[in-house]
Parts: C-alpha cells; structure tokens; sequence
C-alpha cells in the first residue's frame, strides 16, 4: 500500500466533490442507513459540511486519490451539552481501504484540531455501526445517549 497522507482540504471544486461523494457512497455500503438517500444527498450534506468546518475538513489521500474523509467542527453548539463543543459531523473510509489504519489517523488528527479549542467533543454514529463505536471508543469517546437510530457519544478533554 502506498503511504496514506492526511491534509485539511484546502478547497472545494467539482472534481474533489466527485471524489468526497464516491468515497462516502462507498463507505456506507451495507449502512445505508445512515448514509442518506444517494448522491444527490450526499453532494448537499458534504457541501453543507465544507460550509460548516472548512478549517477542520480533513482528507485522507493515497497518491492523488482521496480515500477518506473526517469533518471536524470546532464551534457546534450542543444542545445536549448546552454550550460550544467541538464536533465530528462526518467521518467516512472508501470501503476497499477500511481496516487499513486510515481511520485512526483521520480520526487522531481531528482530535488533535478539536483539543485546541474544545474541552468536549461529541458525534452521533448509527445504532448498527458496531466498527465505528469501537474505534471511538478506543480514542476515549463513551455512549451517553440515543435518539431513533443515532447514538450520541462523547469525550471530555479533561
């Protein structure tokens, strides 16, 4: 495998949001779920998220080609929290590169970002995504609630 790179996106055009929309189209087979209703979907909610976090919209590239991405907000009010936390609103690995570790570097970069500014970082992630809840876990994330299909989990930055 050729060495995976992690960069805060720098902009958004036609050709990179093709690439974000394949990616994420790939990373919620079998969730779909969770996932939205297809492209058109996709394509709003990924520009919705560039709007929201520019600065913490980080890509994961092998060579040229954009493999996975991670959304990190650093200033979402929470209404659960009742103040500003940092959050992660979108966190996606193109299927066929899952497993590979490129998670855990996304996933330890957006951490890196929100701790600057955020002393509590929260996500929602689907109630059947069993891989993702251990990820988080393991990078100190607990289950403090639900809501449908969605559980919300968080860390404090103590």
């Amino acid at each position: 495998m050729s060495e995976v790179t992690i960069e805060r996106l720098k902009e958004i055009n036609e050709k990179i949001l093709r690439e974000l929309i394949e990616v994420y189209m790939s990373g919620y087979k079998g969730l779909e779920e969770y996932g939205g209703e297809g492209e058109e979907y996709a394509r709003d909610y990924i520009l919705w998220c560039w709007k929201r976090a520019p600065d913490g919209f980080f890509v994961a590239k092998v060579g040229n080609k954009i493999v996975g991405f991670i959304v990190c907000d650093r200033d979402w009010f929470s209404r659960y929290e009742g103040k500003i936390v940092g959050a992660i609103h979108e966190f996606v690995i193109d299927k066929e590169w899952q497993g590979k570790g490129i998670g855990k570097k996304l996933l330890k970069t957006c951490l890196d970002f929100l701790e600057k500014y955020n002393d509590t970082i929260e996500l929602w992630v689907g109630e059947k995504n069993f891989g993702a809840m251990k990820l988080y876990e393991k990078f100190g994330f607990k289950k403090v609630g639900k809501s449908g299909i969605w559980v919300r989990m968080v860390k404090q930055n103590l």
